[in-house]
């Protein structure tokens, strides 16, 4: 039983999605975007080498676009200073009391938190914002009243 060129494209382009599924690999479906333009290639009743050609120009150039628009996104913040990550960053704290190593404890969540102060300049009493958490530490900054942030 013979394939058409066009249906080992599709093939090729099936599998490059499947094993992107199971490895989350996303340049994988770049690369199942040139198979498929490879097998519209064949439908249109382009030449082996054409097919090819198709496929790598449209693989290749999806491959550099998606690579260049990664390139170019800003990098995430860490994990420990994520919000995206950690739900307390970007939370509230009031600090009745600092202690002279810049540390203090306070109320949250209904808890006794160890925070350590991250903001710029002395910490002074008042409301805070949880900047980062390390450990089991909250790191705070001193809300601003422009921002209230």
């Amino acid at each position: 039983m013979g394939f058409s060129n066009a249906t080992l494209w599709w093939l090729v382009a099936g599998v490059l999605v499947a094993v992107e599924l199971a490895t989350g690999t996303f340049y994988l479906l770049m690369l199942a975007l040139g198979a498929a333009a490879g097998a519209l290639a064949a439908h249109l009743g382009w030449s082996v080498t054409a097919q090819i050609v198709a496929a790598a120009v449209a693989g290749g150039g999806a491959t550099a676009a998606w690579h260049l628009k990664r390139a170019r996104k800003p990098p995430d913040a860490p994990a420990d200073s994520n919000a995206d990550v950690n739900i307390d960053i970007g939370q509230h704290v009031h600090v009745d009391a600092w202690q002279a190593d810049g540390q203090a404890r306070v109320q949250y969540r209904g808890a006794a938190w160890s925070v350590r102060y991250a903001g710029s300049g002395p910490p002074a009493p008042g409301e805070h914002v949880i900047v980062a958490l390390r450990g089991s530490q909250l790191q705070v900054a001193q809300v601003t009243a422009a921002t209230g942030s």
